[in-house]
This record gives structure tokens, C-alpha cells and sequence, in this order.
């Protein structure tokens, strides 16, 4: 079965201001995150029930070699891509984002 994944602006945001933090550390290291966070995305669309489900059905994907995690919802044939957020983040702006959903 093939899957949609819809990134939802909030997650566009994260991987926005993610960038621009691992760039400015050094040249290039924001194309190896999105490299990192392509790759999580293609597991996620091939494996999308693969973890378990957590707080109102979300799941979590780590990314390989940085501190982020892939947070989304399965619906259908859908992979809605709510965060992608930094490992030490608060979780409380991670709830507000899928008690708005």
C-alpha cells in the first residue's frame, strides 16, 4: 500500500529553523539533516505502523546522527508529519500540536 505524507506547516517550520541552526554551525551539515530526515521519511512511508503508537495515536521516528525525531499520525492511507523536533524539546509544544489536529 502506498502512503501520502503530508507535512503540515509546523513541521516545515522545524526543519526550516533546524537548517538554518546546522548551517551557521558549519557549511553543509544542514544538507546531511535533510539528507537524514529524507531518509526517515522513505522508512516511514514504507514502514508507517512499524512504531508503536503514543500520545492520540502518534508514532516517532529518531533520525540517524542528530538529536530530532520525526513525530506523525497514520490515517488510512495518509502519514501526516507533525513535528520534526528536537530531542530535548519540550513535549509540551509537541501536545498542543496534536491536541490541534
Amino acid at each position: 500500500m502506498e502512503y501520502e505524507i503530508i507535512i503540515r506547516p509546523e513541521a516545515e517550520k522545524d526543519l526550516t529553523e533546524a537548517f538554518v541552526w546546522y548551517e551557521e554551525k558549519r557549511r553543509g551539515l544542514a544538507f546531511d539533516f535533510l539528507l537524514q530526515v529524507d531518509a526517515g521519511l522513505r522508512f516511514i512511508a514504507r514502514n508507517p505502523e512499524i512504531y508503536a503508537p503514543a500520545y492520540k495515536g502518534t508514532r516517532k521516528h529518531i533520525i540517524k546522527r542528530f538529536p530530532y525525531k520525526i513525530i506523525y499520525l497514520v490515517e488510512k492511507q495518509r502519514i501526516i508529519i507533525l513535528g520534526v523536533i528536537h530531542g530535548r524539546r519540550s513535549p509540551k509544544v509537541l501536545k498542543e500540536r496534536i491536541d490541534g489536529v
